[in-house]
């Protein structure tokens, strides 16, 4: 069994390795080695915390009430399996948010969502601590075809990571196709900032396509998604600055019934750098089970990894 570590630890140890060792490796200069050991590390992990992040509130604005999408998705309610497999059953965070609904030109939509999780820190069942403020503004119910939903940030954070930019969700169903599928159009421009200084930079445009769950529309619990697309951005490690690119190779299975990507995998690479390159980092979700942990595998060797 390999040893597990978590993502902060693999970067570090590869910062020292970068260092200390002088060795040779597959006819390389090591320092040179693990410098691209450390880069692709290091943009693979920005990469899929990115993914999680923005996912998670995608399923927030999704889920704020059937008013504009499906009520009891992400911070709103889900129902999900531990490591144990044992059911837990997430109603909300603790009733410490606040959401404000209003309509600004006094007709049905546009619709203008608010949730406030105050400036204390909001601690959920869900692991994590928020602050600030999510604010969506929704042109239709999300589940409506060419409904599009907006949404920025004001002092939000999610534990110590601060999070800035936009996600626009557009549902981007054929209508002729609303009873077989359900398509949604994600596009992300945003950034993710550490305490330390820290930060990741992710532009991402991806599509999600509801699988399972289509005929029960306002119950959302079975509703299973896949996601393809692709992203590029760039990232700061203490000294290290490395822009990168990332394409899904195997589309990324979604359920609203757990927190994490459960399935799919994604290869990560530096800008003008190949995709074929052996310095190229693939990070696997897994097999489908419901946890957050994960494998990157660089240059032919394999880390097992703690997601965010």
């Amino acid at each position: 069994m390999k040893p597990k570590f978590s993502l902060t630890q693999l970067i570090t140890t590869a910062f020292l390795l970068m260092i200390f060792s002088c060795t040779k490796e597959n006819s390389q200069d090591g320092t040179v080695a693990q410098q691209e050991e450390q880069a692709s590390m290091a943009s693979s992990e920005s990469d899929g915390e990115a993914e999680l992040v923005f996912n998670g509130i995608f399923d927030d604005a999704m889920g704020v009430s059937d008013e504009v999408g499906m009520a009891g998705t992400g911070i709103f309610g889900r129902t999900y399996s531990t490591n144990t497999g044992v059911s837990i059953d997430v109603q909300r965070l603790t009733g410490c948010q606040t959401v404000m609904i209003t309509h600004p030109n006094s007709t049905v939509f546009p619709i203008r969502v608010v949730i406030d999780f105050g400036t204390s820190g909001c601690a959920g069942t869900d692991g994590h601590v928020r602050k600030g403020k999510i604010i969506a503004e929704y042109t239709n119910r999300l589940i409506v075809p060419g409904a599009v939903a907006t949404t920025t940030f004001d002092g939000f954070y999610i534990d110590s990571i601060k999070v800035e930019g936009t996600l626009k969700i557009t549902n981007s169903t054929s209508s002729v196709t609303t009873q077989l599928s359900r398509q949604f159009t994600v596009e992300v421009s945003g950034k993710l900032t550490k305490t330390n200084g820290n930060y990741t930079e992710w532009a991402s445009k991806k599509i999600i396509t509801q699988k399972e769950g289509l005929l029960t529309v306002d119950y959302p619990r079975d509703d299973v998604f896949t996601i393809e697309g692709s992203s590029h951005g760039k990232v700061k490690r203490s000294n290290l600055l490395v822009a990168w690119e990332s394409a899904i190779v195997e589309p990324l299975i979604k359920k609203f019934t757990c927190r994490w990507i459960v399935k799919g995998k994604v290869k990560t690479a530096r800008v003008n750098s190949s995709t074929n390159s052996t310095w190229a980092a693939l990070l696997d979700f897994g097999g489908g089970d419901c946890d957050n942990n994960a494998t990157i595998t660089i240059n032919g060797v394999s880390h097992n990894i703690t997601l965010y």
